[in-house]
Order: structure tokens, then sequence, then C-alpha cells
């Protein structure tokens, strides 16, 4: 799959800067808990109400640099993956167009209408999402520890914990469902390999009045993808569920021990709370990386 991105040589400079705001979004993002620990402990926990004003304006600034950062690397990326997507239809397009009779009939015309169209979407929707994910999730993930580590050290220790479940859970997942979704695609295939043959043979299979047998072909092979793909979106639909109880158990861990160690005048409030917004920010990045474990196996089969 990877040759295929030899084709974004022409969007190298667009690439560059969908890095580039992707980037600063990440790190305003990673800036806001901060931003909101100091409000927190030298403004509200003071009653320095001018503190509050600064820093709150500070914090709305760089929410809105963020907003901004995101609205234009998320806007760049959809024209690389369009772009991306037209070339490769067109190119795929003049290679068929050069097939001689008998390639034609070894792959197969169903097949091939299946990767001018469903395969590529699935590549060219890979491509939008995965330059803003793959950037944007290792950023968050790496600095969200980081800081972290840098508000209490002590409280990192339950990544040592969350982490492992996390990726351990997903390495499992990944494991089922690579195979079914290259299933999927095949009997995809089957499904319009049957329908283009009753569209073009309609007046052989009304001439020999073979109407229901082939209605009986079409709902097999229809039947056998859905069972297929549903099984699939049961085995995604679990992850949600799986992720939030996660996300929720890590928060209520955080704040019972980070209550503790304030008892203890060991941390502060607001340190607190900023370590808690670190926390989800790390786990929604671990979310990011999972809907492209969903989204890579599909675009690699295709």
């Amino acid at each position: 799959m990877l040759k295929l991105f030899r084709d974004l040589k022409p969007y190298t400079v667009s690439i560059f800067w969908v890095v580039v705001f992707l980037f600063i979004q990440s790190m305003a993002e990673l800036y806001l808990p901060t931003l909101m620990s100091d409000v927190v402990n030298n403004g509200m926990m003071k009653g320095d109400t001018g503190y509050i004003w600064t820093y709150g304006s500070y914090m709305l600034i760089v929410a809105l640099g963020s907003s901004i950062c995101s609205i234009i690397g998320s806007y760049l990326s959809s024209i690389i993956g369009m772009g991306f997507g037209r070339d490769m239809r067109d190119k795929v397009f003049s290679h068929v167009e050069s097939y001689s009779l008998n390639e034609f009939d070894k792959i197969g015309t169903a097949s091939l209408i299946t990767r001018t169209t469903n395969d590529i979407t699935q590549v060219q929707t890979l491509l939008v999402m995965g330059m803003r994910f793959m950037v944007n999730a290792p950023i968050m993930c790496i600095g969200g520890i980081i800081m972290a580590f840098s508000r209490d050290r002590e409280l990192t220790l339950i990544f040592t914990v969350v982490l492992p479940i996390l990726l351990a859970f997903i390495a499992t997942i990944a494991s089922i469902i690579v195979p079914l979704f290259r299933s999927i695609q095949v009997k995809l295939d089957t499904v319009n390999l049957v329908l283009r043959e009753n569209l073009t043979g309609i007046r052989v299979i009304r001439a020999f009045d073979r109407q229901n047998s082939e209605y009986e072909r079409f709902k097999e092979a229809n039947l056998d993808l859905t069972e297929t793909t549903i099984k699939v979106n049961k085995i995604m639909a679990a992850m949600q569920p799986f992720m939030i109880i996660i996300m929720n158990l890590t928060s209520i861990a955080i704040i019972w021990f980070g209550g503790l160690r304030i008892s203890q005048n060991n941390m502060q409030i607001g340190d607190m709370m900023a370590f808690l917004q670190y926390a989800m920010q790390i786990m929604f990045s671990i979310i990011m990386v999972t809907i492209m474990y969903v989204m890579v196996p599909r675009a690699q089969a295709s």
C-alpha cells in the first residue's frame, strides 16, 4: 500500500503545511491545561481576579489559534486526499484500457469496477484521516505523558497500568478484523460480479426462465457479505464502550489518588485538574489510533 503514496510527490508542499498546522494545534492543546492550572492555583485559590482575567484571555487566544490551525489542516488534507483519489482513478482507468481481452476475462469486469470506485475511495479516506490522526495522535500521546509527568510524577504510574491494557486490546482487535476486512473486499467483488452478470445477461435469463435461480444466487452472495460486515461492525461497536469504561476508571483513579496527595499537601488542585485533562488527551489520542486500526486494514485490502 505504501507504494501508492509515491504519487503524493505533487502534494509535498501541502503535506508539509498540514504537518506544520497540526503540530501547532497539538502544541496549543497541550498548553491549555497548563494555563488552566495556573489560573486555578494562582488566581482562583488566591482570589486574584486580575490574574484570572489575564490568563483566561491567554487561554481564549490559544484555543482560537488551535481551532484555526485545525480548520486549515483539515482543509489542506481534504484537498490532498481528493486530488490523490482523482489521480489514482485516472491512472487505473488508463491502465485498464491497455488490457487485452484475455486480461479482462482473467480479472473480471466486476472486480475492475470495484477497484476504480470502492477501493480507491477507501485509500482516499485513509489518506485524509491519516494525515490528521497520524500527526496529531503521537504528539498528543507523548506530549500528554511528558506534561502529566511534569505535573506529578507519582500519579503518572497510573498510565503504566492503563496504557498496556489499551494497547493489548487494540492489538487483539486488529488481529481479528484485518482478515475480515480482506474477506469483505472479496465478497463485495462477488456481489458486483453477480449483479453485472444479471444485468448484461437479462435477456438470456428471461429466455430460459432462470430469474428465480439468479435471485437465489444474488441473495446468497449478498447475505454472505452482509453477515461478514455485521460481524465486523459488532466487533468495532464493542470497542467504544470498553474504551469509555477505561477512560472513566482512569479519571476515577486520578481523582482518588490526586485527592489523597492534595490532602497531604503534595499536590495543588490546579495541577490535579491539568493532570486529568492530560490523561484525557492521552486516552483520546489512543482512540484516534484505534480509529486508524479500523481504517488501515480495509484500505490495505483495497
